[in-house]
């Protein structure tokens, strides 16, 4: 099997600089065992990650094979920055904000959808939707940077080190962008 003995994205620091552009450079071509390893090394982190974002499990799966898709068909427009598994963020990311536009022009309960539920389903729903409205709307006060450390750290379970390396920033920084996003949450839900 191709690159047996090579460390996979997530073992360290140098791995996805090396062997992330060099399964990428191989998928460019074409290279399906390559694919399938790079798939296989970070199927996890990129399934957390979209998951953090839309909180639907079976919306996560969708966006995860789409996310996989255009990796595959456009491995050859990455651009070798040492990042490959930062480049995947960027796909999944745009990816999930697609689908919530597409969310955004329907309606979660229609009057309709009301009609057959039983009292103690829909109070479920309502509490679990009451919770997803302050959630967003706590993450919507931070800087999308800020979101996104906060989610790939708490949601997608990927170190501050891995952060920095996936996303292209000093470790510092990331702590630096970490804490504060914390302190703008905690603020904002002692004031709700």
């Amino acid at each position: 099997m191709l690159l047996l003995d090579m460390m996979s994205l997530e073992d360290g620091p140098d791995a996805g600089s090396i062997d992330g552009d060099f399964l990428m450079s191989r998928i460019a071509e074409g290279d399906q065992e390559a694919f399938l390893q790079l798939y296989q090394s970070t199927d996890r982190t990129i399934y957390s990650f979209i998951l953090s974002i839309l909180k639907n499990s079976q919306d996560a799966e969708e966006i995860m094979q789409e996310t996989y898709m255009k990796i595959w068909t456009s491995a050859s427009s990455y651009q070798s920055k040492g990042k490959p598994l930062a480049w995947m963020f960027t796909i999944a990311r745009n990816l999930c904000y697609m689908k919530f536009r597409e969310q955004k022009h329907r309606s979660d309960l229609s009057l309709d959808d009301l009609s057959g539920e039983e009292q103690g389903e829909l109070c479920s729903q309502i509490e679990d939707a009451a919770d997803k409205v302050v959630l967003k709307a706590a993450l919507e006060i931070l800087k999308e940077e800020e979101r996104e450390i906060v989610l790939l750290h708490a949601a997608a379970g990927l170190r501050h080190r891995e952060i920095a390396e996936a996303l292209g920033m000093p470790l510092a920084t990331v702590l630096s962008k970490y804490n504060r996003a914390m302190k703008k949450l905690g603020q904002y839900l002692r004031e709700e």
